[in-house]
């Protein structure tokens, strides 16, 4: 499967959960249901992961496709203003708090039945926040 992470976005502000993102994209050649997909935080080097929880109902991501997937309740007012939807559209998570705050080293990994689908790391350095990948050609 060619499902990647191409932004990870923290919130500056805690409170404001429709701030903080992340965007997948299918970079495959057939459509990716991610309906019962979990996503896990951790720290580089830790084998503790967190379930941040199961995505349902979830969405198809077309090949091609991408995805925001922003932490907060839209209508959730104190949670703030989700970011305008553009070629990218966005996918609520409903999460309680924000889980971007640890800063350089938060791994994501996105699974599927207990199987890794995807997985990033976290720089804040990084115009799309996302530590490179040294193993791929520049």
């Amino acid at each position: 499967m060619a499902i990647r992470f191409v932004e990870i976005h923290p919130t500056p502000d805690p409170e404001q959960l429709n701030q903080e993102w992340v965007i997948l994209e299918n970079a495959g050649k057939s459509p990716f249901h991610t309906r019962g997909c979990g996503m896990t935080v951790g720290a580089r080097g830790s084998n503790k992961k967190s379930l941040l929880g199961v995505i349902d109902p979830g969405f198809v991501l077309a090949p091609g496709e991408k995805m925001r997937m922003c932490t907060g309740n839209p209508g959730t007012q104190s949670h703030g203003t989700p970011p305008p939807e553009d070629a990218v559209k966005n996918y609520f998570l409903f999460l309680p708090k924000a889980y971007l705050g640890k800063g350089a080293g938060t791994v994501l990994t996105l699974t599927l039945r207990g199987l890794q689908v995807a997985k990033a790391e976290h720089d804040p350095a990084a115009a799309s926040g996302l530590t490179a990948d040294k193993t791929k050609p520049a």
